[in-house]
């Protein structure tokens, strides 16, 4: 009698660990879309920022005046960076991947030009833009060229847009399916005190007082699952720092933060509208019905 007794006190408890347990299973999966959605954005920036518009000078233009444009480049609203390589700078890049010094076949001449480098701010690496940023930058005085990979920036737009609405989706997907989840999660933690429900309405208790304490304890359970999703992306995101400490250029506090706090937010709404709508369900059973479930 003791060993069945313990066994039924210990059951309400493996409940609560299983739904804490499954609840946090299914906010991690949440978190990492709503992080990966958030990141896209950073990412495409990021990309976008390291594209190369170059700019070939022409020979007669010397350093002093190369680096007075860059100057006046750099006030540009759509310039994000300017890197000035010098001709002595272009000759040395090339003998050290050569292993030769290609002036010992000029006579002596250094046959490179000086050259002007720049990576545009995001909103303006297309190729819609860079037409007309291109047409402005020959404009310059002994600008001989300028050049960019007009197949590379359509393709890094196209799968960026690819991704982004994929992502979105997936978003939308989940979230309907962690909804699902968690419902039947938090009614099957109800469902095994359905009978104590209607005893309690059994004894003239008001629906919110018995709905109260079930809903205070699914949000308690998502707030502890929550917690348990925020320290399992916390620590792959260590990870990822340790693997590639530059990746975060790309992750920011603001998308650790607006992730954790989404995840928090998630966990307490949808197991409180869970256990909402489970509990209601049983006070509206009669006894009998009770047992046919």
């Amino acid at each position: 009698m003791g060993k069945k007794y313990k066994s039924v006190s210990k059951r309400p408890r493996l409940q609560a660990v299983t739904l804490c347990i499954s609840t946090a299973l299914v906010l991690i999966l949440l978190g990492l879309v709503v992080f990966f959605t958030l990141t896209g954005r950073n990412l495409s920036q990021y990309v976008k920022e390291n594209l190369v518009v170059s700019m070939m000078l022409e020979q007669d233009m010397n350093d002093t005046e190369a680096q007075t444009m860059c100057k006046g480049l750099m006030k540009k609203q759509y310039i994000k960076h300017v890197h000035f390589i010098s001709k002595t700078s272009a000759l040395s890049d090339a003998t050290k991947e050569m292993g030769i010094n290609p002036a010992e076949f000029t006579d002596g001449v250094n046959p490179f030009s000086s050259s002007i480098e720049l990576t545009l701010k995001s909103d303006y690496a297309n190729n819609d833009s860079l037409n007309w940023i291109s047409k402005e930058l020959k404009k310059y005085p002994k600008v001989a060229e300028i050049n960019y990979q007009k197949d590379l920036i359509d393709a890094v737009n196209r799968n960026l847009a690819k991704i982004g609405i994929g992502m979105l989706v997936l978003a939308i997907l989940l979230t309907f399916v962690s909804f699902s989840l968690i419902n039947n999660t938090v009614h099957l933690d109800i469902y095994a005190r359905r009978f104590s429900i209607h005893t309690m309405k059994l004894v003239g208790a008001s629906w919110g007082f018995i709905r109260k304490p079930f809903v205070r304890r699914a949000v308690l359970t998502g707030l502890l699952a929550a917690f348990i999703a925020i320290l399992f992306l916390a620590a792959c995101i260590y990870v990822l720092y340790r693997y590639e400490p530059e990746i975060l250029t790309i992750v920011t506090w603001e998308e650790m933060v607006i992730t954790g706090a989404t995840v928090i937010l998630f966990g307490i709404i949808i197991t409180a509208f869970c256990a909402n709508i489970s509990v209601n369900r049983f006070l509206r059973m009669k006894a009998g019905e009770l047992y046919k479930i």
